[in-house]
């Protein structure tokens, strides 16, 4: 079994200065180990996207329609998206799934795309739970069977992100509710709330929060259920998943990392597959990546959601592999040079 220190070990023996690259070493470091070899592999990797509508939305939480996540997906799947260019300029495929939206035109489908919309989107969470339990465990199973998919396909790197109007609402229920942030700090402007949505979704927030504690050890299920997603949960079904079959996975941003508190207290360990791409402009995702024990690679202040953090951070894991992979030993170096000589 390779250790943290064995990956160490390997670093500071390459032919450069002990530790001269600072932290692209610690994630070399740690690539290996959530590897289990010295040589880490970035490629092939894939992103899968989990859309969905939320209810929560009609309370006026958000600065746009429900309508604009159909639209969204549409342009994903045409290659227009933000996330569909920064996955094809760093060699990623995409995939988009329907887990409970509004599905885009035209019809018929590209092969890129799942149709496996569980409800047209969930209950508004400010009136009651937001999904049942069995609406929670068919879209943990999505998400689940999805990374499946891709650990099948030979992907080294998994990458999931979601695409909803209004889910850094649910998002902020659930650092709430599993990270035991403050709604000061878990509530944010989302795709640009004003004051006035702000406020109101705060109250909410604070309120749904309060309503799942209770529950939370007696039935968790249902205590997340009442403020989840349907794509947070798909995206905490792929969390678990990845995890237990040992693949690297990228997290993304806030709304991910909502989903992989729920990963975390429902499949203990899923953290430790996790490396977290980038720190958000949301103040709750800097209170999540906490509470899992991760530090981000970057903090550039993006908030777009659709994976498009972990793409941008995807060179980092590039170089880190073929740092601790592909470079000399000091000891081979000196022999070559002796030889030579």
């Amino acid at each position: 079994m390779i250790e943290d220190s064995d990956a160490w070990s390997r670093l500071d023996a390459l032919a450069k200065p002990r530790r001269s690259l600072g932290r692209l070493e610690a994630l070399a470091a740690r690539l290996a180990t959530i590897q289990q070899r010295l040589d880490p592999v970035t490629r092939p990797r894939a992103l899968t996207l989990f859309a969905a509508d939320h209810g929560v939305v009609a309370q006026g939480v958000s600065a746009w329609p429900s309508a604009v996540t159909g639209l969204m997906m549409a342009t994903i799947l045409a290659g227009r998206a933000s996330s569909a260019a920064l996955a094809a300029a760093q060699d990623c495929t995409l995939r988009l799934v329907d887990v409970g939206a509004v599905t885009p035109s035209p019809r018929p489908w590209p092969a890129h795309f799942r149709a496996a919309a569980i409800a047209p989107g969930t209950a508004d969470l400010s009136q009651g739970s937001a999904m049942t339990v069995a609406q929670f465990e068919a879209a943990w199973a999505i998400g689940a069977e999805e990374a499946a998919r891709a650990i099948t396909a030979g992907n080294a790197v998994l990458i999931t992100g979601e695409m909803g109007i209004g889910n850094t609402t649910p998002a902020a229920c659930l650092t709430m509710l599993l990270a035991g942030a403050p709604v000061a700090v878990a509530v944010g402007r989302g795709a640009g709330a004003d004051d006035a949505a702000l406020a109101t979704k705060a109250r909410i927030v604070a309120d749904a929060a309060a309503r799942a504690v209770p529950l939370l050890d007696v039935d968790p299920r249902a205590a997340i259920a009442a403020v989840a997603g349907f794509e947070i949960v798909a995206m905490a079904g792929f969390f678990a998943a990845g995890a237990a079959a040992g693949v690297t996975l990228l997290l993304d941003g806030y709304v991910a990392t909502a989903a992989a508190l729920i990963a975390e207290r429902l499949a203990p360990g899923t953290a430790r597959q996790l490396i977290a791409a980038h720190r958000s402009a949301e103040t709750g995702h800097g209170a999540a990546l906490a509470h899992l024990g991760l530090e981000p690679l970057i903090d550039w202040e993006m908030r777009l959601g659709e994976g498009t953090g972990a793409l941008v951070a995807l060179p980092l894991l590039d170089s880190a592999a073929a740092l601790i992979g592909d470079v000399a030993l000091l000891e081979e170096v000196l022999a070559a040079a002796g030889a030579g000589g």
